[in-house]
């Protein structure tokens, strides 16, 4: 008996292990799909675990439910990425032609129109795709960039502030917070 009660205690804890590591698995998956929980999380994570959240929560938008929208975003990020604005507005146009409700094609689309300094049509892509997904702290960080490209650093640095809310550990935007910090507010002695 004395032999067998190793072994079995072992088996046990083996057991009990694999239960709570795969428990543990499936919680993290159903969260992965939670937005609401995950950017609660994110709002009180520190660093480390943002940048977690931050990829989740991006990963979670970029799914439009289409694969031919999914092969469009992909398609139109790789142009954007190579630097071929033509081909990354052509895709994502017919991204957002094909799926007018999904917000990272608008979101990706209005990249597109920033880096071809076309300020207006971004502008208004960017405003389509906060009314789809307010909480989209990337497309916000990105307004901020088109009202300070506008010269409008005040306004820049509000919706800055906006997108610290949800994401306080966001590093491009904390960034462009202290760079324009101490115009909008005042030289500190």
């Amino acid at each position: 008996m004395s032999i067998a009660n190793p072994n079995l205690k072992g088996i046990v804890a083996a057991i009990a292990a694999i239960v709570m590591f795969s428990g543990t698995g499936h919680a993290q998956e159903a969260d992965s799909t939670d937005e609401n929980a995950l950017l609660s999380a994110l709002s009180q994570a520190g660093p480390d675990e943002a940048r977690h959240l931050d990829r989740q929560l991006q990963a979670l938008w970029a799914k439009s439910g289409s694969v031919s929208a999914d092969l469009l975003l992909e398609r139109g990020r790789d142009a954007l990425e190579a630097g071929n604005m033509p081909a990354a507005i052509e895709h994502l146009t017919a991204l957002t032609d094909h799926a007018p409700g999904f917000a990272e094609g608008w979101h990706a689309r209005a990249s597109a129109f920033y880096a071809s300094d076309l300020f207006g049509v971004a502008l208004t892509d960017l405003e389509r795709s906060l009314a789809l997904n307010a909480h989209n702290y990337n497309a916000i960080f990105g307004l901020g960039q088109i009202f300070e490209a506008l010269d409008r650093p005040e306004r820049a640095y509000e919706i800055y502030q906006r997108a610290l809310s949800i994401h306080p550990h966001h590093e491009q935007v904390t960034t462009a917070v202290k760079r324009l910090k101490s115009g909008v507010r005042g030289q500190s002695l």
